[in-house]
């Protein structure tokens, strides 16, 4: 508990400390953001905002992660040392890079001055190497006990008997849970602090889910109700820096934002959601406590589709989401904070869901 007390800690000092100095650096440097001229006109008051915040966040993240592991001196769960675990490792692999992908479409776009960064094609490709890398070692990484990091089994609260996948399709599982994650907190950084203050409530959530799949983990509590997952405790550590970093950085991305995650952040973010439901078994759960995400995400999916379909008509004004409420007439502080509203209820929904099983037993 101490190490996840310190990891919040640590990477929320740092996002306070760390964005307030990036703004500098990067307003000297010129690297502002550029505004698509088909959104909504409000937005074109926020050119040359800083952008590629989501650098701060990555570093905040390690630093409060390895820093508690020094600190505590814990490794893996009940087990001394301050080796981080495979999972941990693992995940910071994705989140990590992924915003590696988005930091270069993020510089692309400001050295260049133009709306288009990484082409879809280059950013999909560097998803799919990042994911694939990623679930290679997830399958292989075994313990002393033979359990790994993800399983084949497709979950929810827990993986599902019976739906047990081959090599192949668990994959392609992987694969498309990591873009559509990363492609939806992409797709919700649209208003200042809107992505940041949904992703901490999602990554706080995972702090709770780690630390009750810990206290109830199959090697040290066996029982019928028990979680067979790995390494949740060290898990709970990143969960934690993650949702500091986020608390540190809404500070300087609140409305009026000073600066912008950009690519760099969004894509590492929604990254680490996939990578803690998979690891901590509840991969359609996700769909439920990342409800803000995946709306958002279908609004665009829904406007696309029925804009090919029906010859130009539109269902939204505008989207993604958000931007239809703008041009209904919202302040974009009003939309910010009913989202947070329903990002919150979709997080206490999950985090219901996922207690009531173990009660029930269902």
């Amino acid at each position: 508990m101490k190490a996840i007390l310190i990891a919040g800690a640590l990477s929320l000092l740092v996002t306070l400390i760390g964005t307030r100095f990036a703004i500098s650096v990067l307003v000297k440097q010129n690297y502002g953001q550029l505004i698509r001229d088909d959104g909504p006109t409000s937005h074109h008051t926020k050119r040359g905002t800083p952008t590629m915040g989501g650098l701060v966040i990555i570093v905040a993240v390690l630093v409060g992660y390895f820093s508690a592991k020094l600190v505590t001196g814990i490794s893996t769960d009940f087990e001394p040392g301050w080796a981080p675990s495979a999972s941990a490792l693992l995940l910071l692999f994705l989140f990590v890079g992924l915003g590696a992908i988005g930091f270069l479409d993020d510089f692309i776009k400001v050295s260049k001055q133009r709306n288009l960064g990484l082409r879809s094609k280059a950013k999909l490709i560097g998803q799919t190497v990042i994911g694939l890398v990623f679930a290679w070692l997830a399958i292989g990484w075994e313990d002393d006990t033979g359990r790994t990091p993800i399983t084949h089994a497709i979950s929810f609260t827990r993986d599902i008997d019976g739906w047990k996948l081959p090599t192949a399709l668990l994959v392609v599982w992987v694969l498309l849970l990591v873009a559509g994650t990363s492609n939806g907190v992409n797709l919700t950084d649209g208003l200042d602090g809107l992505a940041t203050g949904a992703a901490m409530m999602v990554f706080g959530a995972y702090v709770f889910i780690n630390i009750w799949q810990s206290g109830q983990n199959c090697s040290f509590n066996p029982g019928m109700k028990c979680y067979e997952v790995r390494d949740p405790l060290d898990l709970a550590v990143v969960a934690s820096a993650l949702t500091g970093a986020c608390f540190g950085f809404l500070w300087w991305n609140a409305s009026p934002a000073k600066i912008f995650m950009g690519d760099t952040g969004s894509l590492s973010l929604g990254g680490a959601m996939a990578g803690f439901a998979l690891m901590t078994r509840t991969e359609l759960l996700l769909v439920i406590i990342g409800g803000l995400f995946v709306a958002i995400t279908m609004s665009v999916i829904l406007q696309v589709g029925w804009f090919k379909i029906s010859g130009g008509k539109r269902i939204f004004r505008m989207a993604p989401l958000q931007h239809h409420f703008e041009l209904l007439g919202w302040a974009e502080i009003t939309i910010v904070v009913r989202f947070w509203i329903i990002s919150g209820l979709c997080v206490a929904t999950g985090l219901g869901i996922f207690y009531s099983e173990w009660v029930t037993g269902a």
